[in-house]
C-alpha cells in the first residue's frame, strides 16, 4: 500500500487540538486495512518525524435520518500518533 493511500486526512476537532498541544499527538483518518506499522511508516515518511507510539481504533457507523428515510454514515478507522519528544509536524502549527 502506498504512503499517500494510507493517511486519508487529518482529524481536526477540539479534542485532537488539545491532544496535539498537550501530548504531542496527532489524529488522522486512515485506510481501514492499514496496520499500526503501516501508519507509523507513512507518518515518518510524509512528515520526516520520529513516531513514538501509534494507537488505532475503528469508529462505528452511525445511523442518520433524513425525514422518514434512514441511512448510515460509513465506518472508518482513526489513528492517534504520538511523536517523539522535540518532534513536530509543521502542517498543524498554524491551525
Amino acid at each position: 500500500m502506498k504512503v499517500d493511500q494510507i493517511i486519508r486526512r487529518p482529524v481536526v476537532t477540539e479534542k485532537s487540538t488539545i491532544a496535539r498541544e498537550e501530548q504531542n499527538e496527532f489524529v488522522f483518518a486512515v485506510d481501514p486495512r492499514a496496520s499500526k506499522g503501516d501508519v507509523r511508516r507513512a507518518v515518518e515518511e510524509m512528515f520526516s518525524v520520529q513516531v513514538a507510539e501509534v494507537r488505532t481504533m475503528v469508529m462505528p457507523r452511525k445511523q442518520r435520518r433524513l425525514g422518514r428515510f434512514v441511512g448510515h454514515r460509513p465506518q472508518w478507522k482513526k489513528a492517534i500518533v504520538r511523536l517523539a519528544p522535540g518532534q513536530s509536524i509543521e502542517f498543524f502549527e498554524g491551525v
